[in-house]
């Protein structure tokens, strides 16, 4: 990440889904239902669930919101099935890109998907060519400013994989992805409450790109971004502002 804040990153990450604001709500009940149809409706023994419900809470959703839509993947309730997908390929300069959707129809998300990469600069791979270059696992960024110390102490007690402070002071804490809730919980009874905190997929290394094709990819992440059936896009792209 050198040359680039690893903060200010994060930062123009959230204001750009604030400014999605709207998408937020349909793309969390595609996640409770896609989890209580795989894993049931209980949260105490469905993880992922419980996960979706916490994002649904942060995004201020009705509980009678959440609850219709896990009975509707439970078979309490006549709803749509959706299916998960991720499509995989290359934005500008090679920078590696995972598409995470979930849709009720394979054929007009892949078309989506594919007229995306080709009209901004990208191509869609195969299987498998590009997501060896992530790491499925939990992530949590605390600002810069908090005691590495204690974050340390607290996340590595807990089971975190790797504790690492970039350059501008931000502090990131890796963990594996069913261990993500144990730690969390951890650090925040330590009092450390992190700015961002989620399962991911994390590059294993970044790929630097100029102003210029910056903004390209970016346009390209924004549309990927913007498709009704994407859940989720990941990337190794290094942006420059």
């Amino acid at each position: 990440m050198a040359g680039h804040s690893k903060w200010a990153n994060i930062q123009h990450r959230k204001g750009r889904q604030d400014d999605k604001r709207g998408k937020v709500w349909t793309r969390v009940i595609r996640e409770i239902m896609v989890a209580a149809r795989l894993g049931g409706g209980d949260l105490d023994t469905n993880p992922r669930l419980r996960l979706a419900v916490d994002k649904a809470k942060a995004a201020n959703m009705p509980a009678d919101n959440v609850k219709r839509n896990i009975d509707k993947a439970t078979g309490n309730l006549e709803g749509v099935h959706y299916e998960e997908i991720r499509y995989e390929g290359y934005g500008v300069s090679g920078a590696a890109i995972l598409v995470d959707c979930m849709t009720d129809n394979k054929v007009r998300t892949v078309a989506e998907v594919r007229h995306a990469f080709s009209k901004h600069g990208g191509h869609m791979g195969a299987e498998g060519s590009v997501v060896f270059q992530f790491k499925h696992c939990g992530q949590m960024i605390f600002a810069p400013g908090t005691s590495e110390d204690k974050v340390m102490e607290v996340a590595l007690d807990a089971g975190a994989d790797d504790v690492i402070t970039h350059d501008d002071g931000a502090i990131e804490v890796l963990t594996p992805y069913t261990g993500f809730e144990a730690v969390k919980k951890a650090l925040e009874a330590a009092g450390l409450k992190p700015e961002l905190a989620e399962v991911t997929m994390r590059a294993d290394n970044t790929v630097e790109l100029t102003p210029e094709d910056s903004q390209k990819m970016q346009r390209l992440l924004d549309v990927l971004e913007d498709l009704d059936d994407t859940q989720e896009v990941f990337h190794n792209a290094a942006l420059s502002e």
